[in-house]
């Protein structure tokens, strides 16, 4: 039996604006995300979304509570991840120049909620999630897109 993927993200809001990544090398997609990724073992849940972050913009953040969880997959059953969405402040912006040591992230924006709903992104609750606030959602087996 193969287990979920398990990752982290970033809300990262300032003065009404989320920071969002294109997670897709050589911009082969339009489709949108909150910073962040896979766990890795033996590191909390902080210590991975703050490796994360700082590998995908340059930024240092300082992780707050949890705001949500995501489940994407392919319903052919190749693919199923839990995203943990954490509330996060950063001092500075993305470094200029920087670039993702693994060479996946390739842009960053700085968004309103208006903007980010004109944007292709997931999960659908990131704007929920991110200007929203209220209980934690959680929004189970979304169907992953590329």
């Amino acid at each position: 039996m193969k287990f979920p993927r398990l990752s982290v993200r970033a809300l990262i809001v300032r003065e009404g604006r989320l920071l969002i990544v294109n997670a897709y090398p050589g911009q082969q997609s339009d489709l949108w995300c909150a910073p962040g990724g896979g766990v890795e073992a033996h590191a909390s849940l902080p210590d991975n979304l703050r490796r994360e972050v700082r590998e995908e913009t340059g930024m240092e953040i300082t992780v707050g509570g949890l705001a949500g969880v995501n489940e994407f997959h392919a319903p052919d059953g190749s693919f199923h991840q839990v995203d943990l969405f954490f509330h996060a402040t950063a001092e500075g912006d993305v470094r200029p120049g920087w670039e993702d040591p693994e060479g996946v992230v390739n842009r960053w924006s700085w968004v309103t909620e208006a903007e980010l709903l004109q944007r292709r992104h997931k999960p659908d609750s990131l704007s929920r999630m991110a200007f929203g606030g209220g209980a934690v959602p959680y929004d189970p087996l979304e169907v992953i897109v590329s």
